[in-house]
């Protein structure tokens, strides 16, 4: 909750400032500058170069931030490291009461540490000393030292001078201790804000993750194989749901049989999620690649459907009777007003189908996969190698994202003039 109302008070503050002070030089000057900006008219709205960067640098601060990270230079307050201490009041059978103090000596996992020495001092209650990690907590079964037991009745009424009981917890000067229904004592450090490395280690230990498997690999295969395969799996499909949906949605679009014959198909298919035929798909091409291309090319298949289908619904009429009046055959209609005017739903299609290709190759790379970028986060999950789980997600996303700026710049080149006709 806190990062996000930080990401919030950013995303604010980002905007009141870039808009007011940068306003003057970032007034468009081309044709957009006359657009009225309308729903569904993308081509009016084009990204803000500087809200792009201070989002990317936001959630890299924070996220340093938040892990405690060499590479930034503000944290947020991280977990108590070092000796503390706190007091017990252990009530006798008798109705006697006596403190002890416990040290603690909080130490960050994966460091050696040594137990600190004490006095056991001259009451029923005796000191006694712990050591325990850092976001963990540590129990105390104090009566193993006190002279006063709690199999003879002997209870602990107090700590630190607050009075508790079995179920109570009580804050103490660096952390919290509770007491458990059987009486004993667990201690557990202040936390702080920071994230544990072990649920979101910092980007440091990320960037170290991709030299080291780039180099030594994992799970017998290099990096780039892995990255490698995940890829090929993805652009084989998608060609190949292109390949046959593309098609399918111009007869949909052009045809009223067709489009009689095949919608209750695709409209069944369109809603189903890929991951849901991952049993049937197993069961009909088995676990090997094949069988992961037929899932990825089922993934794309009904969205290059849909979007060419409606690509060819949306050419507007009086652009089909001006072609007809001019002469033009059947083939030339296709050939210079259909196919031109629906390009741009297709390539829509084209990187939603992408996209949906990426999430599924994880899924189906989950099933007996020996390489590939999903294999590779599924088996470092299963041993908490968090370091390398957001690692293979941070690389498919740079991969996905790189994919849809190529797509990009082909719609841009192969249809100039989308928005402008």
């Amino acid at each position: 909750m806190t990062l996000l109302l930080i990401y919030i008070a950013v995303f604010a503050l980002s905007f009141f400032v870039v808009r007011k002070l940068l306003r003057g030089a970032m007034q468009r000057r081309d044709f957009t500058s006359l657009k009225t900006v309308t729903f569904g008219d993308e081509s009016a709205v084009r990204p803000d170069r500087w809200a792009s960067v201070i989002s990317v640098v936001t959630i890299f601060l924070l996220w340093g931030a938040f892990t405690g990270s060499h590479w930034v230079p503000i944290h947020a307050p991280g977990p108590f490291v070092g000796d503390t201490q706190f007091t017990y009041t252990l009530e006798a059978p008798d109705g006697a009461r006596d403190d002890a103090t416990v040290y603690a000596r909080v130490f960050k996992v994966g460091e050696a540490v040594e137990e600190p020495e004490i006095e056991p001092g001259d009451g029923f209650a005796k000191n006694d000393a712990i050591t325990v990690g850092a976001w963990r907590s540590e129990l105390l079964l104090m009566d193993k030292n006190d002279e006063a037991k709690r199999s003879e009745g002997a209870k602990i009424v107090a700590i630190d001078g607050q009075p508790a009981g079995p179920g109570d917890t009580v804050k103490v000067a660096d952390g919290e201790v509770a007491i458990t229904s059987k009486g004993s004592l667990n201690f557990s450090p202040a936390k702080g804000m920071q994230m544990e490395p072990i649920w979101l280690p910092a980007p440091e230990a990320v960037v170290a993750r991709v030299g080291e498997i780039a180099s030594q690999g994992y799970q017998n295969f290099t990096l780039w194989e892995h990255l490698y395969w995940s890829l090929f799996r993805v652009i084989v499909g998608f060609f190949f749901g292109a390949l046959v949906g593309i098609p399918l949605g111009y007869a949909m679009g052009l045809s009223d049989w067709f489009r009689g014959w095949f919608d209750p198909i695709v409209e069944f298919m369109r809603p189903v999620p890929p991951l849901a035929l991952i049993p049937l798909v197993i069961i009909w091409a088995g676990i090997g690649e094949s069988g992961k291309i037929i899932l990825l090319f089922l993934a794309a298949l009904w969205i290059m459907t849909i979007s060419a289908r409606a690509g060819v619904s949306g050419v507007a009429i009086s652009k089909v009777h001006a072609a007809y009046s001019l002469g033009a055959s059947k083939w030339q209609l296709m050939r210079h007003v259909i196919m031109p005017n629906s390009l741009p739903e297709i390539f829509t299609g084209a990187r939603v189908a992408m996209g949906v290709c990426w999430g599924t190759v994880v899924a189906a790379e989950l099933v007996a996969a020996e390489k590939g970028a999903g294999m590779m986060i599924m088996v470092a999950s299963r041993f908490q190698l968090t370091d390398i789980v957001i690692m293979g997600i941070i690389l498919i996303g740079i991969i996905g994202y790189g994919i849809d700026i190529l797509m990009r710049k082909a719609e841009k080149w192969l249809v100039p003039w989308k928005g402008r006709v």
